[in-house]
């Protein structure tokens, strides 16, 4: 069964898997202190334009926690959008972990705005509220839409000029760099980004996430709270054996390419059916769209994907590196045999 639900429910590419076989081939020293591990570090530096600080872990929700509990005290706020999946699908384990409180911003497209932030920067030095140190932005959003590269940058020129850091959650960072067409040093070293974390599971890996610290003191004890976060792996170069794949000779963007390119292909093949209302623009790998009630349930028995907003029947369609154009036509003709056959 085909899915259109995540980027998740995809396999691992091929060359990953070979990796993860190259790296099986003998011993080597546990946590980090392998071969693998180390090439992983260059290649993240090379990438990054300077050195950085890069620690892995399993999950991207383990990256997201911890690089929050580097950047705050439990005293600290985190403001972000209200979709960020900081806020609404992490159980409240940013908040559970790192006791800081999270202050989710309204927002129609996923985004956050200066202006809106401004609102937020209240009770500044008063014991009797939380004090605002992060700006939690995620690129692409949930909602599949873009940041700028100078929106970024401003964000960060924002967040510094108010003693705030700003923070990435880049679960898709890959398809954000292959939507605008820049690098990751473009789009997070020169636009003064604090923390990334940068993911690779959504785009063809098979597990594993890295926390990158381009602001050094972030990086100072995080090797503890990563131990204490049980996100340390033993056999680390089983997850550094893929980011060597994933970020030599642009695999990373390749996949990124190839899940965009479906995503507006889809796009495509559905914008002039009427009954199909698009409620976001389509910019990554995700298609946000409208649909009538009775279309949901029959095409969700042949295709797996979510309801997004079910008061509003709102569906999400999400493309991945191995989605095929025969997938995506398959799909659309489901779409409008349903359609017919209600007609």
């Amino acid at each position: 069964m085909r899915s259109f639900a995540s980027d998740n429910n995809s396999g691992v590419h091929s060359e990953i898997i070979d990796a993860i076989i190259d790296a099986n081939s003998n011993h080597a020293v546990g946590y980090g202190d392998d071969i693998y591990t180390q090439k992983s570090y260059e290649l993240f530096n090379k990438a990054f334009g300077c050195n950085v600080n890069v620690f892995y872990t399993f999950l991207g929700t383990g990256a997201n926690v911890l690089a929050m509990k580097a950047m705050t005290q439990s005293f600290n706020s985190i403001l972000c959008a209200q979709t960020a999946h900081v806020n609404v699908d992490e159980c409240g384990a940013v908040e559970h972990f790192t006791g800081a409180r999270i202050v989710p911003i309204r927002s129609n497209d996923g985004k956050i705005y200066i202006e809106d932030l401004k609102n937020e920067l209240h009770g500044i030095g008063s014991e009797h509220h939380s004090q605002p140190k992060v700006i939690s932005i995620t690129q692409p959003t949930e909602l599949g839409t873009l940041y700028s590269v100078e929106e970024i940058r401003n964000l960060c020129t924002f967040a510094h000029s108010n003693n705030m850091l700003l923070h990435i959650d880049g679960a898709r960072i890959s398809n954000a760099l292959a939507a605008l067409n820049v690098d990751i040093k473009t789009m997070l070293t020169d636009t003064g980004v604090d923390a990334v974390s940068f993911g690779g599971t959504k785009n063809g890996m098979m597990y594993g996430e890295a926390v990158v610290f381009l602001n050094d003191k972030l990086a100072d004890n995080f090797k503890y709270f990563r131990k204490q976060g049980m996100q340390l792996a033993s056999k680390m170069r089983y997850i550094s054996a893929q980011f060597i794949s994933y970020l030599s000779d642009g695999l990373n963007i390749k996949l990124a390419s190839h899940a965009n390119n479906m995503a507006n292909f889809l796009y495509n093949e559905i914008k002039d059916i009427s009954l199909i209302e698009l409620v976001q623009p389509v910019q990554t790998n995700g298609i946000f769209a409208r649909v009538p009630n009775w279309l949901i349930d029959p095409l969700s028995q042949e295709y797996f994907f979510y309801t997004w907003d079910e008061s509003e029947n709102i569906v999400r369609w999400m493309t991945s590196f191995d989605t095929t154009e025969q997938d995506v036509v398959d799909f659309v003709s489901s779409i409008k045999k349903i359609i017919a056959e209600n007609s």
